[in-house]
C-alpha cells in the first residue's frame, strides 16, 4: 500500500512539473499608459507672469499653503487632515482595496483546501422483528489548484493591485481638495469679517450725516430731501449687515464641518488678525506639465486604466479550457467492527472547457474592451479638465492680482472725493447731494478693493489646487485615527494589514 502511494505521488509530481512548464501564457493586453501627445509641448503661457522674477524663493506645491505665512490658516489645514470624515473614509477603502488585493493574491495558491468529515448511525428493523444497528464514520483531505495557465489569476492580481494605488491616489485627492476648501473658506470668513467691519464704519459716517441733516432740518436750514437722502442711505447700510452676517454664521459652520466638529465655537479664530495676508508671487519647483501628471486625480485615472486593461485579459480566459490539479486523501468504515476499513487517495490533473456559451464569453470580453476604452478617454478628459482649471486659474491670478494697484489708487481717491465734499458742504459751497454721492463712492471702492483682493487669494489657492498641491505621503496607521483602528480590531482581526507600510507608489 506504501509503495503504490510513494508511485501515485511520483507520477503526480511528474504531472505537475509538466504541466506547469507549458503554463507560461498570460492573455489579455499589457499595460501602458496612456500617451498625452499634446503635453510634451504644453506650457500655459501665463505660467512666467504668475512664476514672477527669477531668482525669487521657490514654492513647495505640496505645502503651498505655507505660502500665505499664517499660523492659523496652517493649523485649520492640520486639524482638517487628521479630523475630516470625508478623508477618513478615503482611508479605509484605502484598507478596503488592500483586503480585496489580499484576496486576490490568494488565487497564486490552491484555491481548494478542505478536511472533511462524517460519522453516521443508522438502526434498522424489519417486520420480522429483526433488529440491526450499523455505524459509519469517514475523513478526508481534498485539494485543488487551477494552474494560473491562462493568466486568469495573475490579471486579478494586476487588477486589484491597480484598484489599490487608484485608492491611494484617491485619498491623496481628498487632501488636494480639503486643503484649498479649508483655506478657501478661512479666507471667505476673513473677507466677510471686513466686510462687515467696512460696513459698521460706513454706517457710522452716515449715521453722522443723518444726525447732522436732520439736525438742519428742524431749524429749516436744510431741505427735506437732503434728510430723506441721508437717511436712505444710512438704513439700506444697517439692512446689509444682517445678510453678511447670515453669510458669516453659514461659513463658520462649514469651516466647523470639515474640521469634524459640529457647529459652535472655533477657538481658532478667537485670535485671528482682521486682514487679507499679501500674496508674493513665487516661482515653483517644476513645470506645470510635469505638476499636473503627478496630479493624484490623474494618477488615479491612469490606475483606472491598468486594472481595467488586467479585467480584458481576466475575460479572455473563460475562452480556454481551466486546467487544475486535484487531490484526495480519505479514510473511511463502519461498524460492527469486523467490517472493513478503507483508505482511497486520488490524484491527478483535469479540465473545464465551456464549450457551447452562445457567444456569452465573447461578449463578456468585448464589455470589458469598451470599458477599457471608458477608462482611457476618462484619463485623457481628466488631463484636459486639469489644464483648464490651471489656465482659468492662472489667468485669474494674473488679473486680481493687476488690479491691486488701480483699486487701492481708486479707493484712496474715493476717500479724498469724501472728505472733499465734507469740507465744501459745511462751507455751503456744494448741496448734500455731492457728500451722498461721495459717501457712496467711497463705501462701493472700499468693498471692491476688499473683494478683489479676496478674489486674488482665491485664485492662488485654485491655482494650487490645479497643479494637485496639498498632499503628503500618509502611512496606513495614519489615514485612521488610533481609536477607530483599536475599534476594528476588536471586530476583526486585522493582522499588519492596518499597520504595516504601504507599497511604494508606482512613477507616473
Amino acid at each position: 500500500m506504501l509503495n503504490r502511494f510513494i508511485f501515485l505521488a511520483k507520477t503526480f509530481s511528474v504531472s505537475v512539473f509538466a504541466i506547469v512548464l507549458t503554463a507560461c501564457t498570460t492573455l489579455g493586453p499589457d499595460y501602458k499608459e496612456p500617451d498625452v501627445a499634446w503635453l510634451a509641448d504644453w506650457e500655459s503661457e501665463l505660467y512666467s507672469q504668475i512664476e514672477g522674477a527669477s531668482g525669487q524663493s521657490q514654492v513647495d506645491a505640496q505645502i503651498w499653503w505655507h505660502l500665505f505665512d499664517d499660523p492659523v490658516l496652517n493649523q485649520l489645514v492640520e486639524i482638517a487632515r487628521s479630523e475630516n470624515p470625508s478623508l477618513r473614509i478615503a482611508g479605509l477603502r484605502v484598507l478596503e482595496s488592500r483586503a480585496a488585493l489580499g484576496i486576490a493574491n490568494s488565487g497564486r495558491y490552491p484555491q481548494l483546501q478542505q478536511a472533511t468529515g462524517a460519522i453516521a448511525y443508522v438502526n434498522t428493523q424489519s417486520s420480522s422483528g429483526s433488529d440491526q444497528s450499523l455505524g459509519s464514520y469517514e475523513v478526508g483531505l481534498n485539494a485543488g489548484w487551477e494552474l494560473d495557465f491562462w493568466g486568469r489569476y495573475s490579471r486579478s492580481i494586476e487588477s486589484a493591485d491597480a484598484a489599490f494605488f487608484s485608492s491611494v491616489f484617491n485619498q491623496q485627492n481628498g487632501q488636494v481638495l480639503l486643503t484649498a476648501q479649508v483655506a478657501d473658506l478661512y479666507y471667505a470668513y476673513r473677507t466677510i469679517l471686513l466686510r462687515i467691519d467696512i460696513a459698521r464704519k460706513n454706517a457710522r459716517i452716515q449715521k453722522r450725516s443723518y444726525e447732522i441733516t436732520e439736525a438742519l432740518f428742524k431749524s429749516g436750514a436744510s431741505a427735506e430731501l437732503d434728510l430723506q437722502q441721508a437717511k436712505t442711505q444710512y438704513m439700506a447700510t444697517l439692512s446689509s449687515i444682517p445678510g453678511l452676517e447670515i453669510a458669516l454664521r453659514q461659513l463658520h459652520n462649514n469651516l466647523c464641518v470639515l474640521l469634524g466638529r459640529p457647529p459652535g465655537s472655533l477657538p481658532e479664530l478667537d485670535n485671528e488678525v482682521r486682514s487679507l495676508p499679501v500674496v508674493n508671487r513665487a516661482a515653483l519647483e517644476e513645470v506645470p506639465a510635469q505638476l499636473l501628471m503627478r496630479r493624484p486625480d490623474i494618477r488615479a485615472a491612469a490606475s483606472q486604466v491598468a486594472s481595467q486593461s488586467a479585467q480584458v485579459g481576466v475575460a479572455e480566459t473563460e475562452l480556454y479550457p481551466s486546467i487544475s490539479l486535484f487531490g484526495n486523501l480519505g479514510w473511511s468504515g463502519s461498524t460492527p467492527s469486523d467490517s472493513a476499513n478503507t483508505l482511497s487517495l486520488g490524484i491527478g490533473p483535469s479540465f473545464t472547457w465551456n464549450l457551447f456559451d452562445h457567444g456569452r464569453i465573447k461578449n463578456n470580453v468585448r464589455i470589458q474592451d469598451a470599458r477599457l476604452q471608458q477608462a482611457i478617454e476618462s484619463f485623457q478628459n481628466s488631463v484636459l479638465l486639469a489644464a483648464r482649471e490651471l489656465d482659468d486659474a492662472a489667468i485669474s491670478v494674473i488679473k486680481t492680482r493687476e488690479q491691486q494697484s488701480p483699486q487701492r489708487e481708486s479707493t484712496l481717491a474715493a476717500e479724498r472725493s469724501l472728505e472733499l465734499a465734507n469740507t465744501r458742504y459745511r462751507e455751503g459751497y456744494a448741496d448734500f447731494q455731492r457728500v451722498i454721492d461721495a459717501q457712496r463712492a467711497a463705501a462701493g471702492q472700499a468693498e471692491r478693493e476688499l473683494i478683489n483682493d479676496a478674489n486674488h487669494i482665491s485664485a492662488v489657492i485654485s491655482f494650487y489646487r490645479a497643479l494637485g498641491g496639498g498632499w503628503l505621503e500618509t502611512p496606513v496607521e495614519k489615514l485612521i485615527p488610533q481609536s477607530t483602528r483599536e475599534t476594528m480590531e476588536s471586530r476583526s482581526d486585522w493582522g499588519d494589514l492596518i499597520q504595516s507600510p504601504d507599497p511604494a507608489d508606482p512613477e507616473p
